[in-house]
């Protein structure tokens, strides 16, 4: 059977476990081949245990398991030279790049007159600057094929205040800006870019709070969402199930808005 993405290429930051995995191998098992770009290293800040080389590994078989080809890279959002080799190495082996998933991000919790500048500079670096960082290399391969979907990972956080989380909610917030700038300089070049909103995702990351906090998971769900459905939070494949039907043809004409998985948290 061929796939829905079937001669499709896409680019997926913080690929190697998460949010970024399961939209990695989601897309894979729908016929897309795979560019996994991960830091695979532990970072000082937040200092909870990041994606490792292993998990990129794996990630590769598991895509291959699928009847995928993936491409892994470990490289840092931030570094323009390692970002640029991953994308110049996608557009030669695969011949282009479809879709950009800009998911690679960070997150913990500091009072704003607390907070450091090496821990602002971090969050805004990775969050947003990362975005940018990739998209502006990948961009011109879209634009010279006419065609290109970019989906940037936000948050709840994206669209409301967050407690000690003031960092953060900015880098979300400035994606926003992103994705809305982004959709009115390209669609003229037949890309779409749209930003995506979930409430507290059952992650690594989330698990890593939650021992930065002395807390379980399931409380570090609970207590940063409030969600109104009566769930802690939401798993990955969901937010995989958003992404493939943001850059699927079915979504051909969502541009420049915001796609919320929230469990009703911003109802209330």
């Amino acid at each position: 059977m061929r796939g829905e993405f079937e001669g499709k290429v896409a680019f997926i930051t913080g690929a190697a476990h998460g949010q970024g995995r399961a939209a990695a191998l989601a897309l894979a098992k729908e016929g897309a081949r795979i560019a996994a770009f991960d830091i695979a290293k532990q970072l000082p800040y937040p200092g909870y245990e990041l994606g490792s080389s292993e998990d990129l590994r794996s990630l590769a078989r598991e895509c291959a398991e699928a009847g995928s080809d993936c491409l892994t890279f470990e490289g840092d959002v931030r570094d323009d030279a390692a970002v640029t080799h991953a994308v110049q190495t996608t557009a030669a082996k695969f011949g282009r790049i479809d879709v950009l998933f800009n998911n690679a991000g960070i997150c913990a919790y500091g009072l704003v007159h607390a907070l450091g500048e090496d821990e602002w500079d971090a969050t805004l670096d990775i969050n947003l600057k990362g975005a940018w960082l990739v998209a502006r290399r990948i961009i011109p391969v879209m634009m010279e094929q006419r065609f290109g979907v970019i989906i940037n990972n936000s948050s709840v956080a994206g669209l409301r205040g967050m407690n000690r989380l003031s960092h953060y909610a900015a880098s979300k917030f400035g994606l926003v800006g992103l994705t809305k700038s982004w959709a009115i300089e390209l669609a003229p070049h037949g890309i779409r870019v749209v930003s995506i909103h979930p409430t507290g995702v059952n992650t690594p990351m989330n698990d890593g709070l939650a021992a930065l906090e002395g807390l379980t998971p399931k409380e570090i769900g609970e207590r940063s969402a409030g969600n109104l459905m009566p769930v802690p939070w939401i798993e990955p494949g969901d937010v995989a199930e958003a992404v493939l039907y943001l850059a699927s043809d079915r979504a051909r004409y969502v541009t420049g808005s915001q796609f919320v998985l929230d469990a009703g948290l911003l109802t209330q």
